[in-house]
């Protein structure tokens, strides 16, 4: 090619520079989901217990975006106490008001009314969870968070024959079911037990 001044050179190659990144560019996409929170009866071992639980089920649904990708969710609060969301695992860089702790980036979210949350999942890969970040209802309301390559990217190791989802702790706690007068010194998800059996 011939120029025959630099301005046109600079201009081709800007030209050029332009339709690069329009092939560059991975197109992203905007995922809805409602969440809606509310008591259900769950019968485990001859025992009903009421649960707060994300559309009815225990765990709640999966959010399956790619990377890139953006979610809103909007979650509506139909149980009996303020309550919020947090995506764990989910770097919330310029938008921690969807961050989800408690009292800490935003206010419960009370019972009877909603909060959209926006997440943007910009490099995370790989499968995450989400949870309420309220006291004990993040035993129940939490869920898996599916985050798959970007579109038109590959997976960085051969792609699994198939896909499990895998929950990796009871949804009731056997100690305070058989040892009822031991729950008062159980605090939290981490036990210790000495002083408490001698």
């Amino acid at each position: 090619m011939n120029f025959k001044n630099k301005e046109s050179l600079v201009e081709f190659l800007g030209f050029l520079f332009f339709v690069a990144q329009c092939l560059c560019m991975v197109e992203s996409e905007i995922h809805f989901y409602d969440f809606v929170l509310r008591e259900k009866n769950f019968t485990k071992m001859c025992s009903t217990e009421s649960m707060l639980v994300a559309n009815g089920s225990l765990p709640g649904p999966v959010i399956q975006v790619h990377k890139g990708d953006t979610v809103y969710v909007n979650v509506h609060n139909e149980g009996y106490y303020g309550v919020t969301v947090h995506w764990h695992g989910v770097m919330q860089p310029r938008n921690s008001w969807s961050d989800g702790p408690e009292y800490i980036t935003q206010c419960p979210i009370e019972p009877g009314s909603n909060f959209t949350y926006e997440i943007i999942f910009s490099n995370e890969e790989g499968t995450l969870w989400w949870h309420a970040h309220s006291d004990w209802t993040r035993a129940s309301v939490h869920g898996a968070i599916i985050i798959l390559p970007a579109s038109g990217s590959t997976y960085p190791f051969p792609k699994p024959d198939e896909e499990e989802i895998i929950v990796l702790e009871l949804p009731f706690d056997p100690i305070r079911s058989l040892f009822p007068s031991l729950a008062t010194h159980l605090k939290g998800s981490a036990t210790s037990f000495r002083g408490i059996i001698s």
